[in-house]
C-alpha cells in the first residue's frame, strides 16, 4: 500500500542527501548555515549549486559577494550542525555560538572556510535562479580539498568517516561502508 504525500513534502522523497556547511561573507559580516539541497552541475568547468532560503542571511551575503564554499563535515560535527541550521545569521554569529573556527580559504578573498570540515570547495558564483521560496546558486569550483585520510582514490573512505545525511526536520543519519559493485 502507498500513502499519498503532500506536494510541500515531495523534497523529502528525493533528499536524504549529505549535508553540507556553507559558508560566506561580504565586508565585516560572515555566516555559515547548514545545507543538504546541493549538486553537482558540470566537470568542465567544476560546477555545483546550493539552495538556500531567500530570507536567510547567507542568501543575502552570496548575492553580495559572489561567492561561497561548501564545508563537508563529519559526524562529530552533528551537535554543530544542528546549531547552524537552527540558529538565525540575522539574529546570531554562528561561528561564535557553535565554536567553528573560520579560516583563511585557499583561493577566495571573502568567505572563510571552515577549519573543522573534511573538505571543502571554494565557489565563485556564476548565475543565482530564482525558485519559488529558494534561490538556486550555482557555483564555478575555484578550489577544492579534502581530508587525505578520508579522500582516498577520489571518493570518501567511509569505513574511516562517517558522512552526515538528512532525511527532514530533525533526522539524520550517517554513512555505512561503502560497497563496491562487481559483476
Amino acid at each position: 500500500m502507498k500513502i499519498s504525500v503532500a506536494k510541500e513534502k515531495a523534497t523529502r522523497l528525493l533528499n536524504c542527501g549529505m549535508v553540507v556547511l556553507v559558508s560566506c561573507a561580504y565586508k565585516d559580516k560572515q555566516n555559515v548555515t547548514t545545507c543538504a539541497w546541493h549538486q553537482p552541475l558540470s566537470k568542465a568547468p567544476a560546477a555545483v549549486a546550493v539552495a538556500l532560503a531567500k530570507k536567510h542571511f547567507s542568501s543575502e551575503l552570496i548575492r553580495k559577494s559572489e561567492e561561497f564554499i561548501i564545508n563537508i563535515p563529519d559526524w562529530f560535527l552533528l551537535d554543530k550542525v544542528v546549531q547552524c541550521g537552527s540558529l538565525s545569521g540575522w539574529d546570531a554569529d554562528k561561528f561564535k555560538a557553535t565554536g567553528l573556527t573560520p579560516a583563511k580559504p585557499k583561493k577566495l578573498i571573502k568567505s572563510p572556510v571552515i577549519k573543522e570540515g573534511i573538505g571543502s570547495v571554494e565557489c565563485s558564483l556564476i548565475d543565482l535562479k530564482e525558485v519559488g521560496d529558494h534561490f538556486l546558486f550555482l557555483g564555478e569550483v575555484i578550489y577544492a580539498e579534502a581530508d587525505s585520510d578520508c579522500f582516498v582514490n577520489d571518493i570518501w573512505d567511509t569505513t574511516k568517516v562517517d558522512l552526515i545525511f538528512h532525511l527532514g526536520a530533525k533526522f539524520f543519519f550517517k554513512s555505512s561502508p561503502y560497497s563496491e559493485f562487481k559483476r
